[in-house]
């Protein structure tokens, strides 16, 4: 008996106008992370086995065609799925737009992608400082490097793409937050950055709200000199 193939994806959500800039778009969700965020509220997606096929999404996304522009690859972390060039080859073939989310952890397969050229817009999670990337992600501190190399990719492809940041003081302080603009600004990236605060939800770190706030002022003062757009999501 051949080996029953591992289903790369754990849902499909059918409709969004949030994920997607300009594009009604479904988000495309791939089981499995390479990352252990003490904050992430997928927990399900990330430890998952997996619940679709890329042919069953396939399928669903064909009935779709003239209703939505775009899809989004998102996760857990779509880039550790192997087939996913021709995954997305065969949504640019359909007439879609794509849009990835990413850790930025896999250089070459988002290299293979812009080769390609089958990314129109991404997403890029810079989850902390190289000081504080192991305690936050779980992952080696090298990870940190494959992520200065994404963003290097990325700045030197021409498609559109945005930082972003996810923040709790118990994990990242205003000047930990300075550093990465910092290093946003060596990059001469020109895009938004986008600090994200956590999500009171089930998550992986057990994480609760925190009674500290950030320096607002702070922290757009140094966006400024930087010549950062910075964009505040989800703060009071």
């Amino acid at each position: 008996m051949p080996p029953t193939r591992r289903k790369p994806v754990e849902s499909i959500t059918p409709f969004t106008l949030l994920d997607f800039p300009k594009y009604p778009s479904a988000i495309v969700w791939f089981r499995g992370c390479n990352m252990r965020c003490s904050y992430c509220y997928n927990p399900h997606i990330v430890y998952s086995n997996g619940r679709l096929h890329t042919e069953e999404v396939l399928t669903f996304l064909q009935s779709r065609k003239g209703l939505l522009k775009g899809v989004v690859l998102s996760g857990g972390e779509a880039t550790l799925y192997s087939k996913l060039p021709r995954f997305a080859a065969t949504l640019k073939q359909m007439g879609y737009a794509i849009k990835l989310d990413t850790n930025g952890t896999q250089p070459r397969m988002i290299q293979t992608l812009l080769e390609q050229k089958l990314l129109d817009y991404v997403a890029i999670d810079f989850k902390a400082t190289k000081r504080h990337f192991h305690k936050i992600t779980r992952v080696k501190k090298e990870y940190y490097d494959r992520l200065l190399q994404s963003l290097d990719l990325l700045g030197q492809s021409g498609v559109e793409f945005e930082v972003r940041t996810t923040v709790h003081k118990e994990l990242l302080q205003e000047t930990d937050l300075c550093e990465i603009m910092e290093t946003l600004r060596k990059k001469s990236y020109r895009g938004t950055y986008h600090l994200q605060n956590f999500r009171e939800a089930e998550n992986i770190g057990e994480l609760s709200p925190c009674a500290q706030s950030y320096d607002m002022q702070l922290l757009q003062e140094a966006a400024t000199r930087r010549k950062i757009d910075l964009n505040l999501r989800n703060f009071d």
